[in-house]
């Protein structure tokens, strides 16, 4: 029930101050796993992690570096030698170089001569070609130099073996080329034999291609008779339609041409 249900705004009672009640909180909440949160993360933490390094002792004044401190020293040897103990062994004895030989002893040589070098070295050169220098070539108004070997102006591709021999694709081409067209001639042939078919005569030939090319004159003269103004759809129609036949005419005289020998299937 709120407050101004127990008190409505007639009631005299509220006149009289009353001291403000305010609501206690409720508890904090507290995990179950916060002790053993807290000792996981401490089990592999170092000190030095988040507090800086560890604490070490600090060395005395007193302990600097001394004059000869780090020089080696060799044991000293005891008065009293004991005849049982090896003497010591140097451990580089085995890369140990032999001594230096002394004036008096003379090294023996493993191959001996008698050749003089001198002389034969005079000889030498004196018998010696002397070198043929490179060609060169230059360049530019500068003097830059270059062998004229690489250079690109001798002949070299020309004196290959292979010069001038067509490509091995090319000869490939060439055969298949040649085995179709013997190929085509020998059907050609049969056909011919069994009269399903007749080559056409060259008197012919010349026949048809003088008419086909009589028509596209005919058909050209047409042409350049229409008006020069294209405005209604039969004239535009008309002009589609010579065009067209002139376009099959001038294929069928360069199949014509370019073709000497024609056949004729038989009906």
């Amino acid at each position: 029930m709120k407050m101004k249900d127990m008190f409505p705004a007639e009631n005299i009672y509220n006149l009289i101050p009353r001291e403000e009640v305010k609501p206690s909180k409720p508890p904090r909440y507290t995990s179950t796993f916060r002790e053993s949160v807290k000792a996981e993360e401490q089990k592999n933490k170092a000190a030095w992690k988040t507090l800086g390094p560890a604490k070490v002792e600090v060395p005395s004044p007193k302990d600097f570096l001394h004059k000869h401190t780090n020089e080696f020293k060799l044991a000293q040897k005891s008065a009293a030698i004991d005849p049982t103990e090896k003497p010591p062994r140097c451990l580089d004895e085995e890369r140990r170089r032999p001594p230096v030989p002394r004036r008096t002893e003379q090294p023996i040589m493993g191959v001996q001569t008698n050749k003089s070098f001198i002389k034969t070295n005079v000889a030498d050169a004196v018998m010696a070609v002397p070198k043929k220098p490179q060609p060169i070539i230059v360049d530019s108004k500068k003097g830059d130099k270059q062998l004229l070997e690489t250079s690109g102006l001798v002949p070299k591709y020309i004196k290959k073996k292979d010069y001038g021999a067509p490509p091995e694709y090319l000869v490939k081409r060439n055969e298949e080329i040649k085995m179709a067209q013997e190929e085509y001639d020998a059907y050609v042939k049969e056909r011919i034999k069994m009269g399903a078919m007749k080559q056409l005569a060259e008197e012919e030939r010349q026949s048809a291609l003088e008419g086909l090319k009589k028509n596209w004159d005919e058909l050209h003269h047409e042409y350049q008779a229409l008006s020069v103004v294209i405005d209604t759809l039969p004239k535009k129609a008309h002009k589609e339609r010579l065009e067209e036949e002139m376009r099959q005419l001038e294929r069928d005289i360069d199949l014509i041409e370019r073709h000497k020998m024609i056949y004729i299937a038989n009906k």
